[in-house]
């Protein structure tokens, strides 16, 4: 089982899907449990809204 990995990062929003540092990547990714080509892909189409990513990654794409 993966280990969740910490949000310690005082410049992660959590109403925000960054990609522009390693923990935000890991963390959204596990989160979504995705790729971090297919965050990337969701982020492209739906902008950084967590609940628009969320929504596009749980509609089949």
């Amino acid at each position: 089982m993966r280990q969740a990995p910490k949000t310690s990062d005082p410049y992660m929003d959590a109403d925000r899907v960054t990609l522009d540092n390693e923990a935000a990547i890991l963390y959204w990714t596990y989160r979504f449990d995705v790729s971090p080509e297919e965050l990337a892909e969701a982020v492209d189409v739906v902008g950084d809204s967590v609940d628009a990513v969320a929504a596009y990654l749980n509609t089949g794409r």
